[in-house]
């Protein structure tokens, strides 16, 4: 599910992205506008907000990323309240996520049911296979590990995705390949989507574009963010 090459690059550009900051981030009506130009310079902006996020979060220590997992293992278990009968999909942890496999085995043994997503190709949506501990796991797409392909496939009830970046929106910024965007639009039966990161990953905003979907919520080690959303009750 992650991606090297960013797929909301947009392509090149006919103007400097320089003056993005002057932009009122709660006025997503610009930001969400089908404008090729505009979506340029957003996903040049993304491409260097990703690497700039991605290397505060690797310079935090071993020992700290794991207490702050801890943290915000708990904080989702909270927000997701009794797992008993749920098909819950977490991820395999991938340069400095925070690691909530522990969290998984928990909702095994409370009744619940364990899920990973995998993804099956550029382009389309993931699947998600269950996962219980201790099963076995092959490696994926970009080395990562994921269930056998003979696993069964399963309609989760609630997808927890790991973010780069997000935004007072619930707005997630994620690795540039569109999976979860892709996924979650797909999918029949909206489950409950929480996204997950660390609390230094907060943004002012992502400069939201028309695929990109908010989360429910985004769990940090400090608690829950619900999406701000305006007077007319559309998230901002």
């Amino acid at each position: 599910m992650r991606k090297n090459d960013d797929e909301d690059d947009g392509g090149t550009f006919a103007s400097p992205p320089c003056f993005m900051h002057e932009v009122d981030p709660a006025y997503m009506g610009l930001s969400r506008a089908a404008d090729p130009i505009q979506r340029a310079d957003v996903g040049r902006w993304r491409k260097a907000e990703r690497e700039r996020l991605i290397a505060e979060r690797l310079a935090i220590s071993p020992d700290a990323r794991r207490d702050l997992g801890d943290r915000i293992a708990a904080r989702l278990e909270d927000a997701i309240g009794d797992v008993k009968g749920l098909t819950v999909s977490a991820y395999w942890p991938f340069r400095g996520e925070p690691d909530l496999r522990r969290l998984l085995e928990r909702v095994v043994a409370r009744g619940g049911r364990a899920a990973l997503p995998v993804v099956v190709d550029k382009g389309r949506p993931l699947v998600f296979r269950a996962w219980s501990p201790g099963d076995p796991l092959e490696r994926g797409i970009w080395n990562i590990p994921v269930p056998l392909e003979s696993s069964e496939p399963v309609v989760p009830d609630v997808v927890i995705a790991p973010v780069v970046g997000f935004d007072p929106s619930c707005y997630r910024l994620g690795y540039g390949g569109g999976f979860f965007d892709r996924t979650l639009a797909a999918m029949e039966r909206k489950p409950r989507v929480f996204g997950v990161g660390y609390a230094q990953a907060a943004i002012p905003t992502i400069y939201p574009q028309a695929h990109d979907i908010p989360m429910d919520a985004v769990i940090s080690e400090l608690g829950a963010q619900f999406p701000t959303r305006s007077a007319d009750g559309n998230c901002q």
